[in-house]
């Protein structure tokens, strides 16, 4: 009585088994700024994450997902610390998010040595692109070069001849400012970058900018930083006088703040919430629904994070041990993105179109447009430093 209970038990065990298995929950970690000035950038990652999740059903290849959110502060200590307690206590099957370069290059060893699938929806760092490529790390953004060169091509398109350029003195902002320099063919007659994250006041800059006597400034500066820069650029009376061309300070968290200060100020994007595909569509009409606000492209690149991790989970049957077969899946973006179609170059970061867009006011409404496209697919130039061919 005893054995053959025992073989029952051992009978339901293994047909048990691969059922149980597929009750397994997806465990996702999530890693962005929530609090302080930047948060509003984290909460716009994670709104649209959570409505990713709503537009699958709250399932990844049929698989519950818990999600852990946790706060880098904005610091790189912070964030490795964070993501070391994703990997080593939660045991997490995927990371997502990293706003920030400096903060994502912190964290990058532990994710790359624990080999923790990952998707990284902002931050692009060159190092990320390049020699520190992984099989495992994804971007569903761009390289960090790749907007500000797109911005050098309209440049040289308005026949500006002397430019002047500012930014914060990180990893993205050096990025930035090196992308713009390698597509525009004027002059650089001036090259300011200012301390991050705590200087708001950049009088000193537009003053340094006023004496070059440029055709035009370039600038970058996320988040809250923006709209001071902006701010102050149109207090010290160089809107109309002195052009601005801008990559990620304007957008759809900061304009409805700046409002008319923003408006007639061209900027770079290979996202806009106008793109004609049915996804993006159905992307900002929701997030709107639900927020009560627009989407920002923060938003639109942690959306198609979800898309890109559900492909994965779905090809292999929600057996997250095929850590080979997610990779293989994820490299061909087979998903409905928000920005149209694009491909992954060897180094896992898009290949994609880039935009010119500009803010407008419609009604009482600040909006921001297409008005071009300025590049078709364009890779970024580091993929040729990436080991994996």
């Amino acid at each position: 009585m005893i054995k053959t209970t025992f073989v029952a038990a051992a009978a339901l065990a293994l047909v048990a088994g691969p059922a149980m298995a597929q009750q397994k929950t997806v465990k996702i970690g999530f890693v962005s700024t929530f609090s302080g000035p930047t948060a509003v950038i984290g909460n716009d990652m994670r709104n649209s994450f959570e409505l990713g999740l709503d537009h699958v059903g709250r399932k990844l290849g049929g698989l519950p997902v818990e999600v852990i959110y946790e706060d880098d502060t904005q610091k790189p200590d912070v964030g490795v610390q964070k993501t070391k307690k994703l990997i080593e206590s939660d045991h997490v099957d995927f990371v997502v998010g990293y706003i920030w370069s400096n903060v994502l290059l912190a964290s990058l060893k532990p994710l790359v040595d624990s080999k923790t699938m990952t998707v990284v929806t902002n931050a692009g760092s060159s190092k990320f692109a390049g020699e520190l490529c992984s099989p495992y790390v994804f971007s569903t953004s761009w390289q960090n070069d790749q907007t500000p060169e797109a911005m050098g091509m309209y440049m040289n398109q308005k026949g500006i001849k002397k430019a002047f350029l500012i930014g914060p003195n990180y990893a993205a902002g050096k990025d930035m400012l090196a992308g713009v320099k390698l597509t525009y063919k004027g002059a650089v007659v001036g090259e300011e970058y200012t301390r991050w994250p705590d200087q708001l006041d950049f009088s000193a800059e537009l003053s340094k900018a006023r004496a070059a006597n440029p055709d035009a400034i370039f600038v970058f500066y996320p988040g809250g930083a923006g709209v001071q820069f902006i701010t102050q650029y149109v207090q010290a009376g160089l809107k109309g006088k002195i052009p601005l061309y801008q990559v990620f300070t304007i957008d759809e968290l900061s304009l409805p703040r700046l409002k008319d200060l923003a408006v007639g100020i061209p900027g770079a994007q290979e996202w806009v919430n106008d793109l004609p595909n049915a996804a993006n569509k159905k992307f900002v009409a929701d997030y709107i629904a639900k927020y009560k606000k627009r989407p920002s492209f923060y938003g639109a690149q942690t959306y198609d994070a979800v898309g890109l991790i559900n492909s994965a989970i779905t090809a292999v049957k929600g057996d997250l041990t095929k850590k080979d077969a997610m990779r293989k899946e994820m490299e061909k973006a087979d998903f409905a993105s928000v920005r149209g179609h694009f491909t992954y170059g060897n180094n896992h970061i898009p290949i994609q179109n880039f935009y010119l867009q500009d803010a407008v006011k419609e009604g009482d409404d600040y909006v921001l447009k297409t008005v071009a496209t300025i590049v078709k697919d364009d890779q970024d130039r580091f993929h040729d430093k990436c080991p994996m061919k």
